[in-house]
């Protein structure tokens, strides 16, 4: 049968373990013993409306197993995990993000001042180059001047020997009238050649400088514009680096828009796994609740039973004067084997085909009870059907397989029930009729009657051997 949640016990069918706390029982004479619980097997034939002293529990709610509620659990803690995993790489990505985006600004920042350097850079050549017209428009005007005064010049020297070269020459002195006309005409010619030479060192002065400022102009000119050619230069490459940047930035922004799409997906089956295992476990709640009151519902049902077969002067061991009650043929001499044996201890390996025995081993887990006699579950359905020839293997796994299966619901008399899950069989009674059943449940326990349970991991058909 299956066992309370916070408890452990041997269980009868393949000899698992399963720890009980209890207080031993004393032990009263076994024909005593089996007087005082043949009422409650045997008020298994009444009918079980003598349990109406309080509503009936419902059906059972549904009852998760172990393995589904750690599988939840599991899947749950992996989404968890998931979603733990993907924040870390969410929180890298926003930081390399962040770190992108600076540099984009950085990289803006460098080409707004690559465009300023550009800008001062052409408007150093513009200057560079209107000083260069200047110095060019200087220095030909110098020209000019220079040869215009060379004209001049030469038209002096060309008057003076036309005039039979008495202008400038020596005749002219000897020419004049007096010594101060002789004078006068000597500073004039002095004056007239020394203003002509003098305007001639002039405009060649001019002329050098000017020349020297043209050369200077183109200089300041080729540096402006090495300087723009530069700065042109420093304008693209700035200006790529902006464009690459903001590439990077782009496919980060894609990649983290990504990541918290998944992470929006990720916590959603989070909060829908946590959700399971919540639902679960409050089914399982709910189940426990429903088990409590089914249990004492069974317990007032068999009290119940044994007070009105009290009463209706019912006792003895075998079940006294209600065995009439009882099916004929061969399940009612398997049922009467078996009732026979009411109030014996559960042992753990105990019993055969000739009645009740030591354990194999002894109960490990009841060391008190190690020297008596009695069943475990499946030891009880080998003595009991060993009354009408059956031979049966003393475990539960192979008992289910001995016989016919049939529903629940076409159950009858002289059948086995059994009890499981995922892991196996693990307990064994036999129905003997009016929604009862007799049992060898655990250790601490006797074989009693009880009404059967329509829960606790009931396998879904009875076996027949009968």
């Amino acid at each position: 049968m299956a066992a309370k949640p916070d408890t452990a016990r041997a269980t009868c069918g393949s000899a698992s373990i399963r720890i009980q706390p209890r207080v031993a029982p004393t032990r009263p004479d076994r024909r005593l013993r089996r007087g005082l619980i043949a009422a409650v097997a045997l008020g298994g034939a009444l009918t079980i409306a003598i349990s109406g002293t309080s509503a009936a529990v419902p059906p059972p709610p549904p009852n998760p197993s172990n393995s589904q509620i750690s599988a939840a659990q599991v899947q749950a803690n992996a989404k968890a995990g998931a979603v733990g995993a993907l924040t870390n790489q969410l929180a890298a990505a926003q930081g390399k993000l962040q770190d992108l985006q600076d540099e984009v600004e950085l990289k803006e920042e460098n080409a707004d001042k690559a465009l300023v350097d550009l800008q001062n850079a052409q408007d150093a050549a513009n200057a560079a180059q209107a000083a260069v017209a200047a110095a060019q428009i200087a220095a030909n005007a110098a020209g000019s001047a220079i040869d215009a005064a060379q004209k001049q010049a030469d038209e002096f020297a060309l008057g003076s020997w036309e005039q039979g070269g008495q202008l400038g020459s020596v005749a002219n002195y000897f020419n004049a009238t007096s010594p101060k006309d002789l004078l006068e005409r000597q500073r004039l010619l002095q004056a007239m050649s020394g203003s002509e030479n003098e305007v001639l060192d002039q405009l060649q002065r001019a002329r050098t400088q000017q020349a020297n400022a043209d050369s200077a102009a183109r200089a300041a000119l080729a540096v402006a514009q090495q300087k723009q050619a530069a700065a042109t230069k420093a304008k693209s490459t700035a200006d790529s680096a902006v464009k690459a940047a903001e590439t990077a930035q782009a496919g980060e922004q894609a990649q983290t828009t990504q990541l918290q799409s998944q992470q929006a997906s990720l916590q959603q089956q989070l909060s829908a796994a946590q959700s399971q295992v919540g639902d679960l476990n409050a089914e399982r709640a709910t189940y426990q609740n429903w088990l409590s009151a089914k249990q004492a519902e069974d317990a007032r049902n068999a009290a119940a039973a044994a007070a009105a077969h009290t009463k209706g002067g019912g006792g003895g061991g075998g079940g006294g004067g209600r065995v009439g009650s009882l099916p004929a043929g061969a399940a009612g001499i398997v049922i009467r084997r078996a009732l026979a044996e009411l109030g014996l201890p559960y042992v753990w390996g105990g019993g055969n085909a000739s009645g009740p025995t030591h354990g194999v081993a002894g109960d490990p887990y009841d060391p008190g009870y190690a020297t008596e006699t009695g069943f475990d579950c499946s030891g009880l359905m080998v003595y009991a059907f060993a009354g009408v020839g059956i031979s049966l293997s003393h475990f539960s796994g192979y008992q289910y397989t001995a016989g016919q299966h049939v529903a629940l619901s076409a159950m009858r008399a002289g059948d086995m029930l059994f009890y499981g899950g995922g892991a196996g069989i693990h307990h064994v009674t036999l129905y003997i009729g009016n929604g009862m059943m007799i049992e060898a449940p655990e250790s601490g326990q006797v074989v009693h009657v009880t009404p059967v349970r329509m829960y606790g991991g009931i396998m879904p058909y009875a076996v027949r051997l009968l």
